[in-house]
């Protein structure tokens, strides 16, 4: 086979830098195996590592700083027939350590090739999850606080099937990288070498040096593959043929028609237990029965029961391309937590919008049109001020009909929740009295 290596872009690396040679071996790799550009992806991240995959004619994918294996197990889930290889420093290790040992654990086809050069070489020279205690690097002494990892019997307890160590000048290096890509599981070679540009600097290292490092770590187990442990992107594959399909997601009729042609923007203001998100989704569900488009983007905090709540709201008959609310049409305020939250927005609130509010919660000054209502007058508690407030919306026929209502609650709810649900609405709509409509 041809060389995979991109003509147009050499590699371009310090003098003496060991990931050149890596690159070539790399590439008489491909060669051996008689792989293609278009059968390979290369998947890096951040530093001199994360330059590999534009010296290649293969598939790449550039992500962030110790993520690439996450992104690398996507592209293997997704498409089996690739050969995957990841690129990673020993900056990257160290930062992205638990995605190592996840994809350890899961023993996906993929081959991650760790360019160890014992520092951050790109940034500094900073000390790495491998620099020896005993090397004088850019971060001062935080080296010889730290034991260096050792990847390879990291990877071999957390469960990967192939687990190499070598060198940059290892005459063997290109055997031992066939190997670990031909490997049917997740595959970890552990390659030392020099980083002039940073490390020799304050370190004298030479081919020699690593050799005698490696000579000194502990023996690895033979490679072999794991019958008991299958591939990870097969065995999923194989599980999941086994369970039924999933059933079509649910289609809502279009059965009613809008109130008015024009857009509608709605911001549900509350605290957390009032129920916003729901009110949120009954109002989407009620656009939907009515042919609209409809968006919800909800604001809260991560605290239970304490807190604002908040839920945007777009209805409109066109393609809701942003859902950011720029013109409200509507605005509900049920709790002070909620009003401090886009206590801006109501300010800046157009005159031909509606504020309605909870009586006792204070709203600030605004061109919209205000209006108070007392929901406890009414013997509504709080938790279900939020869909008493869209009974008063659809009362007025603004931004939704007690069709629409009745249909979103219709969809959304069964049984008693529904009829509770009802007995609210119906507190609204017919205040002096008669049963809701079941």
């Amino acid at each position: 086979m041809p060389s995979l290596l991109n003509p147009d872009r050499p590699p371009v690396f310090c003098p003496g830098c060991s990931h050149e040679r890596i690159v070539k071996a790399l590439d008489r790799t491909f060669q051996a195996m008689g792989l293609s550009g278009d059968g390979v992806v290369l998947v890096s991240d951040i530093g001199c590592s994360g330059l590999f995959d534009t010296f290649f004619h293969t598939h790449a994918f550039h992500g962030l700083h110790g993520r690439a294996l996450t992104y690398a197990t996507g592209i293997k889930m997704v498409r089996p027939d690739l050969h995957v290889v990841v690129t990673m420093g020993d900056g990257g290790l160290g930062i992205g350590g638990a995605h190592v040992l996840s994809t350890c654990r899961r023993n996906i086809d993929l081959t991650l090739l760790v360019l160890n050069n014992f520092n951050y070489g790109m940034t500094g020279g900073q000390c790495s999850a491998t620099t020896p205690r005993e090397a004088q690097v850019g971060s001062g002494f935080l080296n010889r606080l730290e034991q260096p990892l050792d990847v390879c019997r990291l990877a071999e307890v957390a469960g990967a099937g192939f687990v190499a160590r070598a060198s940059t000048y290892d005459k063997e290096l290109v055997g031992i990288m066939e190997r670990a890509v031909a490997h049917p599981g997740f595959s970890v070679v552990d390659i030392h070498g020099i980083c002039p540009g940073r490390y020799t600097r304050r370190n004298r290292i030479g081919p020699a040096d690593i050799e005698a490092g490696l000579r000194r770590l502990p023996p690895l187990t033979e490679a072999a593959p794991d019958e008991r442990k299958t591939e990870y992107a097969t065995a999923y594959r194989e599980e999941a043929a086994r369970l039924a399909p999933p059933p079509p997601p649910a289609r809502i009729k279009a059965r009613l028609s809008p109130v008015g042609e024009a857009r509608q923007e709605i911001v549900l203001l509350g605290s957390a237990g009032q129920r916003i998100v729901t009110a949120g989704e009954l109002l989407c569900l009620a656009g939907a029965a009515a042919g609209l488009n409809a968006t919800q983007k909800n604001d809260y905090p991560i605290t239970v029961m304490r807190g604002h709540s908040v839920s945007e709201l777009i209805l409109s008959a066109e393609p809701v391309g942003y859902t950011g609310i720029r013109k409200p049409t509507a605005v509900v305020a049920l709790a002070p937590e909620g009003v401090a939250r886009k206590r801006g927005l109501l300010a800046d609130l157009p005159e031909d919008a509606l504020l309605l509010h909870a009586a006792g919660v204070e709203v600030p000054e605004t061109r919209g049109s205000v209006r108070s209502v007392d929901f406890r007058a009414m013997g509504i508690k709080s938790p279900d001020w939020a869909l008493a407030s869209l009974a008063v919306l659809a009362r007025e026929n603004r931004v939704l009909s007690p069709e629409m209502l009745q249909a979103a609650l219709e969809l959304r709810f069964r049984g008693t929740v529904r009829e509770a649900a009802l007995s609210v609405v119906h507190k609204v709509l017919d205040p002096e009295g008669g049963k809701p409509t079941p």
